[in-house]
């Protein structure tokens, strides 16, 4: 490896950055990388410091003086790994094992040996996909069935928790959102160390990730951000003494700090020193120094802050108990009195009493933890899925979250909670009349992540180009409109979307010319019902005022016979389709939505039936452990006819994490929705536009929605949707602007109608977000389709919208009326309705 030493800090810099962190001032990286030198006289007065932040965390929790520890055995489901750590002794190749993996029964032997003698944790440690690298692996999976390694370790974690009553905490590696969403309902918590976020240690060769691609320290990090976006209570941390600089040292602290701060969901953070093994290829690295770890410690403590919690395994420490309590720990991690530490097998757990005395001896009280922190305990949603909350709720005291030490667990169902309905089932009514209790959420300051983090992710958008670029751009949408979709006139579509004044109003003239050619004049709607069937969710998207807690004023739950009422009353109007959409309601039963979908088609046989948004679909499948085609296929046996293209809001994940924190990214929508095209439930399409976005991330969502309509054809429309900001939390914390202008919206529509042409010829125009006036204005820009008559609309009247929620068919043919076109009515896709 490179020889990267640097002249270390002078005794002046160390007593300055001291000083900063005794007196509570923010640390930059030189400080803190600085303290990392303290030694003698400086290092006490560091140990000092951090300590006294530690104690002040431990009194505001409630448990002052306490520090925890878990009691767990230790499940090695597979030593198999793909990747080739230089200093790793846990992985190993199949021809040393009796198997590629712990068949199921070995599994449960473990875990029931652990709840015979007390433990409550069942730690699923293993390699990460070994499957992609070891053929032995991938056939013993495929002999018993299963997909991936991901799918057995589900599967065991249901086992370990149907049978032994364990709660699982789960090691697999590097997982995605998807995956991530997948294993929630089996696991209080999980975990991936973060380890580093130096790339040269992965990425040059010598260093002691090289090899490893799940090693990759943006990789890792995209995993600490996906887990906060899915709401799992996640342990990471860092490794140190591996040939990191103490400058990449503190920068993955840095690192840490900042996930934590946007979402919340970091409860415990490792700080772990390198301890080198034999027959490893870093057998000769020197072992990280204790006072080298108690100063990453303290460090650690204070740049995280008092209500983090901070670990150091104590099989590690040379018995140096005292030393890591001072530098700022609280909890000494998981220790097992049956199986040892496969990851470090030289070096065994200390006896629990031992670990009380040492505890004790420094000041403190050791006390029993669940493998889901304390915290998360107690908050329940939307950390723990209800699935877990009888496991979790036998073995955890409710009034300070911490083990109840003498319970034993005890095997109990993994199964979907009671089915609860009720709340402000009227909302659909009244939100045109008495309105919503208030504006906001009771959690609004702490559900969304910290605002200052998120407001450091907003970007700036580029400018409009030249005239000569203006010119450019008028002269293909005249001639070639789709083709300004093509990279080579990337700069042409950007100065058309900054078109302003007779360039505008040139632009939507080209494009109701397009409109003309395209579809003709009629103005196309569809007589239909909105359904909200619940608007309880804990995903914190930072733009929606319609997601409130179960125990808000307005949250609402409505039951399959509600929403079948609905249905049937639509019909009775007129309708000819219904839109079901809903919150990701934790407590609502995975079988809701076939049970909805079949509930609709025994009342109503020929109602279509347009439901489920994205978002609902894959959540609902990672929840009931099915691939999405399975889900989907079921939906659609179901009797499901197309489903809603929302969700999307802008497919940019640059944009996309600041405005949605917790949805799913951009490639799970693609995936979602080109699936259900393949399966033949075609879709609308849509963009909301007006918040923290620019034009550059306009132009590339149409881009992706061209791509996937070349690719299946199931587009039926496209929705633009102007953002609706009075009451959206990203407004309200001063981040969001408020909604687009009307400049813009003029743009986008016009811009969609020519970007979209020869792929999708239905460009609609939301009548709730731009009144009539406004729609009227739109259908002479590009526009053809007014949407439907909605019946009812509760997310944009929560969000502010002014614009009511119900338009008979009379007022649709007015509106067409004042843009001087006639109104023809529609199906769903566009077809002639029954008479």
């Amino acid at each position: 490896m490179v020889d990267r030493t640097v002249p270390g800090p002078t005794d002046a810099s160390v007593r300055r950055a001291l000083h900063r962190a005794a007196t509570g001032r923010a640390l930059d990286v030189d400080e803190a990388a600085a303290l990392l030198a303290a030694r003698g006289g400086a290092l006490d007065e560091l140990l000092d410091v951090a300590g006294a932040v530690r104690d002040a965390g431990l009194r505001e929790a409630g448990r002052p003086g306490v520090v925890t520890y878990s009691k767990k055995v230790f499940v090695p489901l597979t030593r198999l790994c793909r990747d080739r750590c230089h200093y790793c002794t846990f992985a190993t190749v199949p021809h040393r094992l009796p198997a590629a993996f712990l068949d199921r029964d070995e599994v449960l032997a473990i875990a029931r040996a652990g709840a015979a003698q007390g433990c409550k944790e069942a730690l699923f440690t293993l390699g990460d996909r070994p499957e992609e690298r070891w053929p032995a692996a991938r056939q013993w999976l495929d002999e018993r069935g299963y997909d991936s390694t991901l799918d057995y370790l589900r599967a065991c974690a249901v086992a370990v928790l149907e049978e032994t009553g364990l709660l699982p905490h789960l090691n697999p590696g590097v997982l995605s959102w998807s995956e991530l969403q997948r294993l929630k309902p089996v696991a209080p918590s999980m975990g991936m160390m973060l380890e580093t976020t130096a790339t040269r240690l992965w990425s040059e060769p010598g260093g002691p990730h090289f090899g490893s691609p799940d090693k990759e320290p943006a990789v890792r990090l995209r995993v600490l951000d996906d887990a906060g976006r899915v709401g799992v209570p996640f342990t990471t941390g860092i490794l140190i003494g591996i040939g990191e600089t103490p400058a990449e040292r503190v920068d993955a602290i840095f690192a840490i700090r900042r996930a934590h701060r946007e979402y919340g969901h970091l409860q415990e953070v490792i700080v772990q020193n390198f301890r080198a093994k034999p027959d490893t290829a870093m057998r000769g690295m020197p072992d990280a120094e204790l006072h080298d770890l108690a100063a990453t410690v303290a460090v650690t403590r204070v740049l995280l802050g008092p209500k983090a919690r901070i670990q150091a395994p104590p099989n590690l420490i040379a018995g140096e108990y005292d030393l890591l309590l001072r530098a700022g720990i609280d909890d000494w991690g998981g220790v097992s009195p049956l199986t040892p530490d496969h990851v470090n097998p030289e070096r065994p757990w200390p006896q629990i009493d031992e670990l009380a005395r040492h505890t004790e001896k420094s000041g403190f009280t050791l006390r029993e933890r669940l493998t889901i922190y304390p915290e998360y305990v107690r908050a329940g949603d939307p950390w723990l899925d209800p699935r877990l909350l009888p496991h979790v709720g036998a073995l955890a005291d409710p009034a300070t979250g911490l083990a109840v030490e003498e319970a034993r667990p005890v095997g109990r169902p993994w199964q979907e909670p009671d089915e609860t309905y009720g709340g402000r089932t009227d909302l659909h009514a009244t939100i045109d009349t008495t309105g919503r209790t208030g504006d906001r959420r009771g959690d609004f300051d702490h559900v969304y992540g910290d605002w200052s983090e998120v407001a450091g992710k907003v970007t700036a958008g580029g400018g409009g180009g030249t005239d000569d670029d203006l010119r450019a751009g008028l002269r293909l949408a005249a001639d070639d409109p789709a083709a300004l979709l093509e990279p080579g006139h990337a700069d042409a579509a950007l100065a058309l979307f900054a078109a302003d004044g007779p360039a505008l109003d040139e632009l939507c003239r080209l494009a109701d010319d397009v409109r003309r050619a395209a579809v003709g004049d009629d103005v196309t709607y569809v007589v239909n019902r909105n359904i909200n069937f619940s608007n309880v969710c804990y995903v914190g998207c930072r733009f929606c005022a319609f997601a409130q807690r179960e125990r808000d004023a307005d949250a609402y739950r409505l039951s399959v016979e509600q929403v079948a009422d609905r249905a049937e009353e639509a019909w009775a109007a007129g309708a000819s389709e219904v839109c079901l959409q809903g919150g990701i309601d934790p407590k609502l039963p995975v079988t809701v939505y076939a049970d909805l979908v079949r509930a609709i088609k025994a009342r109503v046989p020929g109602m279509h039936v347009h439901a489920f948004s994205p978002m609902e679909i894959v959540t609902a499948a990672a929840k009931a452990g099915v691939p999405v085609r399975e889900w989907l296929t079921g939906l659609r046996e179901a009797g499901l006819d197309t489903i809603p293209g929302t969700a999307a809001e802008i497919l940019d994940d640059d944009v996309r994490w600041v405005l949605t924190k917790g949805k799913l990214p951009a490639a799970a929508w693609v995936d979602v929705v080109g699936t259900a095209h393949e399966l033949g439930i075609r879709s609308s399409s849509t963009m909301m536009y007006g918040h923290v976005d620019h034009p550059a991330q306009w132009l590339a969502h149409f881009r992706v929605l061209a791509g996937l309509q070349d690719r299946t054809g199931g587009f039926t429309e496209f929705v633009a949707l102007p953002f609706v900001h009075t009451n959206a939390p990203i407004y309200l914390a001063g981040i969001a602007r408020p909604g687009p202008t009307w400049r813009e919206n003029r743009v986008v529509h016009a811009m969609a109608r020519l970007l979209l042409h020869g792929r999708i010829d239905n460009i609609q125009c939301s009548w709730v977000k731009l009144g009539d006036e406004g729609t009227a204005v739109m259908l002479r820009g590009g526009c053809n389709d007014l949407g439907g008559t909605l019946m009812e609309e509760t997310i944009s009247r929560m969000a502010g919208s002014g614009n009511g929620s119900a338009r008979t068919e009379e007022q649709l043919i007015a509106m067409a009326a004042a843009a001087g076109r006639p109104a023809r009515r529609r199906t769903t896709a566009y077809g002639s309705p029954r008479s």
